[in-house]
This record gives C-alpha cells, sequence and structure tokens, in this order.
C-alpha cells in the first residue's frame, strides 16, 4: 500500500544496465535531500556500471538486486505495493523491450509489473538504438498505458558519438518525479528547482506533433509529410515562458529541456494519449498531422508482388480534437491546427465551428516554404470570439510564440 498521507513518498528507484547508470546516483540523491524514501533496485547487469554500496550509502534502504536477495519471498510485491512512484533511470533499450512484453524476470521488471502506482522511465541509449524502430515501438506501447516517458537529450555519447540518447538531466528527472508526487522541492533544498518564470508559469500544456503512422502490414504504413517541427517548436516555447509541458509526438525529433515527451505511432495511439492526459490541463494544442483514414484490416505478414495487387479498405480515424472539444472543461483553451492546400480560410472556419475550439491555426500548405517539414510557416490564427491575427512567413520558433500568445490573452481573460 502506497504510504500514508503524513510519511515521505515511497519511490523505487530501478537502475538498468547502462553506461549512464552514474548519473542514477544523483538521481538518488536528489530524492532523498527532497524528503523522499528512495528504494534502490539495480539489475544485476547494472552492477557492472554502478555500485551496490553507493546506492546503499545514499538510499533510504538497503539496495536490492535480486528476487531473492531478502526474507521476503515476494519483495516485487512489497515493492509494487508500496510505492507511490517507480522511476526506472536508465532505462535501456533492453529494459524497455522486456518492460513492454510484460516480462518479469528479475527484481526490476517484476517490480515494474506488479505495481500499480505511476511509472517514469528515462531512456538512455546509443542513437541508433533510440532512433530504431522497436524501441520507438516499445515506448509507444507503455504510454499508452501511462508510463511517463523523460526523453533523452543530444549530446556526447559513450564512444566519442553526438546524438540524442543521453540520459536527461538528473534535476530535471527529480523535478518531473516530485511533479508527479505533488511534492514541490523545498527551498534551498540541494533538489531544488528555479521557480517557474514566465507569463505561462504553472500553466498545464499538452501539445501533440508530427504525423500518424497507420499500419498496412508489418513494414509498410500510411503517412503525411508533417516532420512535426511545429508541435515540437510550440512545446518548447511553452516552457521556456514557464509551463509544464507533455508533448504527445508521433517525431522522433530531439526535445529541449522542460518538455515531457510521450512517443506515439498510431492515431488511436495518439488519441489514448492525448485525452488522457488533456483531463488535467489547462492548455490543449492539436498541431499533429493525424491521418484522417487507416486501413481497416492490417496485414500480419509482409505483402509480396507475387501476392497480387492487395485489396486496401479504408475507415476513418477518430476526431481527436472534435473530442477534445466536446470533453473539455470549464476555462480549458483548445488550439487546432487546419493544414489545407484549398479553400483553406473557409475549411478552417468550418472546422473551428465544427470542433467547438477557441482558436484554428489555418496554414496553406501548398505554399512555398509553408508547412510541412519547413522551418518556415505563415499562418492565420482565426478565434471562435471572430478575431484573426495573420503571422507573415517567419521560423516555426517565432509562429509558435505569436499562437502562445493568443493562448495567454485568453487564459488572462477567463
Amino acid at each position: 500500500m502506497p504510504g500514508a498521507a503524513d510519511a515521505p513518498p515511497f519511490v523505487v528507484l530501478g537502475v538498468s544496465a547502462g553506461i549512464s547508470a552514474y548519473k542514477a546516483v544523483e538521481v538518488c540523491r536528489r530524492l532523498v535531500d527532497a524528503g523522499v524514501h528512495v528504494a534502490p533496485v539495480l539489475t544485476e547487469r547494472a552492477t557492472r556500471f554502478v555500485g551496490k554500496a553507493t546506492f546503499d550509502a545514499l538510499g533510504s534502504e538497503p539496495t536490492q538486486i535480486g528476487l531473492w536477495d531478502e526474507a521476503s519471498p515476494i519483495p516485487h510485491t512489497r515493492l509494487g505495493q508500496r510505492a507511490d512512484l517507480v522511476v526506472v533511470a536508465p532505462a535501456t533499450a533492453d529494459l524497455l523491450a522486456r518492460y513492454a512484453g510484460g516480462f518479469a524476470d528479475d527484481l526490476l521488471t517484476a517490480t515494474l509489473v506488479a505495481t500499480a502506482a505511476p511509472v517514469v522511465v528515462c531512456p538512455a541509449m546509443h542513437t541508433e538504438m533510440w532512433e530504431h524502430p522497436s524501441v520507438q515501438h516499445n515506448l509507444a506501447v507503455l504510454s499508452s498505458r501511462g508510463v511517463t516517458v523523460i526523453p533523452p537529450e543530444e549530446g556526447r555519447l559513450a564512444g566519442g558519438d553526438v546524438g540524442p540518447g543521453r540520459l536527461a538531466d538528473p534535476a530535471l528527472i527529480v523535478e518531473r518525479v516530485l511533479d508527479l508526487l505533488g511534492r514541490p522541492v523545498g527551498v534551498g533544498s540541494p533538489g531544488a528547482a528555479a521557480p517557474a518564470t514566465g507569463d505561462l508559469a504553472g500553466i498545464r500544456v499538452v501539445v501533440s506533433a508530427g504525423g500518424t503512422r497507420e499500419p498496412i502490414d508489418p513494414v509498410r504504413f500510411i503517412t503525411n509529410r508533417s516532420s512535426g517541427k511545429q508541435g515540437h517548436a510550440l512545446a518548447e516555447a511553452a516552457a521556456r515562458r514557464g509551463a509544464q509541458v507533455v508533448l504527445v509526438t508521433a517525431s522522433s525529433r530531439p526535445v529541449g529541456p522542460g518538455v515531457v515527451v510521450v512517443p506515439v505511432e498510431t492515431a488511436a495511439d495518439m488519441e489514448a494519449a492525448v485525452l488522457s492526459r488533456s483531463e488535467g490541463a489547462d492548455v490543449v494544442i492539436m498541431a499533429a498531422a493525424v491521418a484522417d483514414f487507416r486501413p481497416k484490416v492490417v496485414h500480419g505478414s509482409k505483402l509480396h508482388k507475387t501476392d497480387g495487387v492487395p485489396e486496401l479498405i479504408l475507415e476513418p480515424t477518430p476526431d481527436i480534437l472534435f473530442e477534445l472539444g466536446r470533453r473539455r472543461r470549464q476555462g480549458q483553451v483548445l488550439v487546432g491546427f487546419a493544414a489545407e492546400t484549398d479553400r483553406v480560410f473557409e475549411r478552417a472556419r468550418a472546422k473551428l465551428v465544427g470542433k467547438g475550439v477557441d482558436l484554428m491555426v489555418a496554414n496553406d500548405v501548398a505554399a512555398e516554404g509553408v508547412g510541412f517539414d519547413h522551418d518556415t510557416n505563415e499562418v492565420t490564427i482565426l478565434g471562435a470570439d471572430g478575431s484573426t491575427t495573420e503571422v507573415p512567413l517567419r521560423g516555426k520558433n517565432a509562429v509558435a510564440d505569436a499562437i502562445l500568445d493568443r493562448v495567454c490573452a485568453l487564459l488572462c481573460a477567463r
């Protein structure tokens, strides 16, 4: 059972076998300094990178490694039931695959499967592994189950390579864990995070980004040309302005600090991730290019030319923006995007009314230098109050700030 209300939160800190395991020591120290009871759980292979004695000294209780290390015959159940939260840092590709598949062959994975507490995973691996479809698929599976993913940073990796895959900064990991626990870090403590500043300070923002992939068979899919650049720019701009940001994205682009990333692949994945996280959000921005259609039948094996031309029957995907408009709570600001190639403003205004949103961002993606995969964009922001804001061609970061200026104006008026 999770700890009593007056007891310190009980956090299981899982450490898997990656070179960045040494950074988990700092995560452990910062959590303990913030008043958290930390139970370290290392995999057997993690001890090749960092010692048990270190976590024994810094944690709140002795480090556990195996299923048979203590008198209790079911340590994973004890840990899983007692935990208020489980965080795994680093989470290797192997750990993510076993967790997504429900394997429970060591103490850490058994604890993950045995707990009903929130789980946070912090992937860390080489760039090629991070970008591999199997890793992204496993992350999408875990995210659809409610697992929080703190994505890796871009930087120097083992062996001298540079790229995405480096474990997120321990301070960021601790900040997110404490936020999920509902326990701000004490001012002046070694783990203290600077108070958020900016016109979106304290505002909870959910942003979607990227083009979804709808599978035809194991190797083919239907998608669109969206790169996710505008959605990612919005998430990063909101974080810079002080917001607590969750980015639900079908893109593998790197993300700046302060943004919690939830990777998804299909429209169904995005629907589950966005709707579950929008309930507590003050602002939801649907910048993703969600596929309008998906194959009605997904073939279990690769289709071959020798099999003949397959009959591809499509069905509509979920209308996520409409559902957000139907569900949204009082005071929530909802922003949609209308990427069009003709009758742009007519179609955007129809969506503005039909989806029940506050703002509809219209852009003509057939225009030069605008929209998909460009670093620039040109948009018109239509308001439910009849207002119109023209944003001329400029970088997507600047466009993001123009959109957020309108969001801030709506928040101030409510």
